[in-house]
């Protein structure tokens, strides 16, 4: 068995594990700052929206052509007056996107850009979006987005309770709002890709939240009957056992995503591919960190302010001194034995270890069996 799933083993059955959830603090700060600075790159630099939301045209060649793509961008930006996104497809053709333009301007655009090419204006295919189109289909994505939230809040309350249902609703904000500021500080245009590839994030967020979940509602089953965990303890114990779960599904999820990002978008300069790709690849590691450090430990401290969570830890800190009492009892009484039999034989083990307990020697040395008579 590999390091990976010897570690992944111990952590299931609770050997070894890191304490998520004591140290939820540092986890809400970072998670803050990572959010605050996701919203002022938002409100700083916007999203650039593409035309299927601010209106403008599509201009795509019929054949192959020689003319560069900075000269293309050049003809077409002093035409129209406006920014233009030039890309060049695998077949040699132009793909030629301006926002904001109407239909003259479209058709004057279309008409030098056809001169540049030395083609009739015929051989270039144009088209137009008006802006009313693209706000209907935003004003559909939030749509969708407020009935997936309610719908996801539903069913988490009635399969498991309020609280994992709000821990998991911010959670989602959280990835959302990280994924859409990133978006913003990098530039790449939003299309409807890009709200495919935002909705598509949801649910793999959502699934490693669940699978926490789950674990933690097993693992909480008739807890106020044992004296032995609090909640918060038993909620860490959940999460490191579904931890190495969620750090592999997270990385195969990556992988193909990181393809698409950076050699499809980067390396061999399919900007279309960018869209959905970028949005996919935060949201995938956006998710998997809220599950761990924000989901759990938010349900651990909302959980804690129960009355009986509170009367829970009460007990077992309680009985966690008493034992401890106990124990330097029985050390300062076996330190007091251990100086007045100066002359006995002292074991090996430190002063209060208590060791291996010693067996009595077999009354049978003759290796006789039988029954005693």
């Amino acid at each position: 068995m590999s390091r990976l799933g010897t570690l992944g083993a111990r952590l299931y059955r609770g050997e070894v594990g890191y304490d998520f959830v004591a140290k939820r603090k540092i986890w809400y700060g970072i998670s803050i700052l990572i959010t605050i600075t996701a919203i002022v790159g938002l409100a700083v630099r916007g999203l650039n929206m593409g035309i299927e939301f601010s209106g403008g045209a599509i201009f795509n060649t019929t054949g192959k052509t020689s003319v560069s793509v900075q000269a293309a961008k050049e003809t077409v930006e002093t035409a129209s007056g406006h920014t233009a996104i030039v890309q060049k497809t695998g077949d040699g053709k132009l793909r030629v996107q301006v926002s904001e333009l109407d239909e003259k301007q479209s058709r004057a655009t279309q008409a030098a850009l056809a001169k540049k090419l030395g083609v009739p204006t015929d051989k270039i295919n144009t088209d137009i979006v008006g802006p009313s189109w693209g706000e209907e289909i935003a004003n559909k994505a939030w749509t969708g987005l407020a009935v997936f939230m309610l719908l996801v809040v539903i069913y988490l309350a009635i399969a498991f309770e309020w609280r994992m249902a709000l821990a998991a609703l911010v959670a989602l904000i959280h990835d959302l709002t990280i994924t859409v500021g990133i978006y913003a500080l990098v530039g790449f245009e939003v299309t409807p890709g890009t709200v495919i590839g935002l909705l598509t994030i949801l649910g793999y967020s959502l699934y490693d939240t669940v699978v926490v979940f789950d674990g933690l509602k097993e693992s909480a089953k008739d807890i106020t009957k044992q004296t032995r965990w609090t909640y918060s303890e038993i909620a860490n114990r959940s999460l490191n056992g579904t931890l190495v779960r969620s750090i592999n599904t997270t990385v195969v999820a990556l992988l193909p995503v990181a393809g698409l990002l950076f050699i499809g978008g980067g390396f061999l300069g399919a900007g279309m591919l960018n869209d959905i790709s970028l949005a996919l690849f935060v949201g995938l590691a956006a998710g998997a960190y809220s599950s761990i450090f924000i989901a759990t430990p938010l349900v651990a401290d909302l959980k804690e302010r129960d009355p009986q969570m509170k009367a829970l830890t009460r007990r077992v800190h309680a009985k966690r001194a008493a034992q401890a009492a106990r124990a330097d009892s029985a050390q300062d009484e076996a330190g007091s034995q251990g100086v007045e039999d100066d002359d006995e034989p002292q074991d090996a083990s430190p002063a209060g270890v208590v060791g291996q307990r010693r067996q009595p020697v077999s009354r049978n040395r003759g290796g006789r069996g039988g029954k005693r008579r």
